[in-house]
């Protein structure tokens, strides 16, 4: 594993941390253009995967099939942070769809989100699979094995149809066969995939940019979830999350994952990134994709600017006084 130093964080004017990890950046032929650390560097998605395992079920349009809003469509992409807003929706598909919360594979939990998970503990409610923040993906594959006439109750196992479609449409993206993509297991009980880091750059691109897909049916559908994150974004983490961030600028399509991993994908410079964070930190993941966007030369300051509010570089103490700093270290070489 070829990390380079990423961000370094200052207490004092003392070093205090360093984030490892490694950054790709490619262009629509799938060549890298600029890279930190190794490119080649062999990551799970995590829910990172969450857009390309929703491809199966926009292409037979489970969006319409079962009347489901735009809002809560979007849920098949999301890692929801269990918001009010977020359960409503949920609550509204297993209403429409007929799928029940019991079928769901993700376990019990409370909320990610600390206030909304200290409201339902307030109330003495109990853990539910819809508070997971899989659960969005876990009812879409649900309703698509429904609508489909396939079992309902081996959804989650690697030879379902479901899930061998899904592995399918990660190996059409990343141009990559199927057989030679490692699978694990993800948090919420799903198969999970690992790729190389610039193979993820390359599937992102493909999800803003579905004219480089071959296949019309995936074309098609990778088009619809892509605008659903994008007009939906509160839906894909909350209002306060660097995904919902991102997906507010409508240029990109973004969704990161579990253990420091993130993608993104540049419609109008037709760009793919993607980072790896070696120590699993999310809380860098601003700075990091912030000095990215601005050493490309990006065209909207406003997104960079929107990421550097949600996680500013100066660095507080628990009682809101600046204590240091951090800052993105890496060079982006050709």
């Amino acid at each position: 594993m070829r990390f380079t130093p990423l961000v370094e964080e200052y207490r004092g004017g003392v070093l205090e941390n360093v984030h490892y990890g490694a950054v790709s950046v490619v262009d629509e032929q799938g060549r890298i253009l600029y890279r930190a650390g190794d490119p080649e560097h062999m990551t799970f998605l995590r829910s990172a995967a969450k857009p390309f395992q929703a491809i199966p079920g926009m292409k037979r349009r489970i969006d319409r099939v079962y009347g489901l809003s735009p809002e809560e469509a979007a849920l098949f992409a999301a890692s929801h942070r269990g918001e009010d807003y977020h359960i409503a929706a949920l609550e509204s598909i297993l209403q429409k769809t007929g799928v029940c919360e019991d079928q769901l594979y993700c376990c019990m939990t409370y909320p990610l989100n600390e206030e909304a998970k200290a409201q339902r503990q307030r109330a003495h409610e109990p853990k539910r699979r819809i508070f997971h923040n899989c659960s969005g993906k876990h009812a879409g594959l649900l309703a698509l094995s429904k609508h489909m006439g396939w079992d309902e109750q081996t959804y989650y196992l690697p030879e379902h149809p479901v899930q061998r479609e899904i592995i399918g449409t990660m190996a059409e993206f990343a141009e990559v066969p199927a057989a030679s993509i490692p699978l694990g297991v993800d948090g919420c009980g799903l198969p999970i995939f690992a790729l190389p880091l610039h193979k993820i750059g390359l599937s992102y691109l493909k999800l803003a940019c579905p004219d480089l897909i071959p296949d019309p049916e995936t074309r098609k559908a990778a088009a619809v979830i892509a605008s659903l994150m994008n007009a939906n974004p509160d839906m894909i983490a909350d209002r306060k999350f660097i995904c919902s961030a991102l997906l507010k600028d409508p240029n990109l399509v973004a969704k990161g994952g579990a253990k420091g991993v993130y993608g993104i994908g540049l419609r109008k410079e037709r760009l793919g990134i993607s980072l790896k964070v070696s120590d699993g930190s999310e809380q860098v993941w601003p700075c990091i994709i912030a000095s990215i966007l601005e050493r490309i030369g990006y065209g909207n300051p406003a997104t960079i600017d929107r990421l550097y509010a949600l996680e500013p570089n100066i660095i507080v103490n628990d009682g809101g006084t600046e204590v240091g700093l951090r800052r993105a270290v890496f060079t982006l070489e050709s």
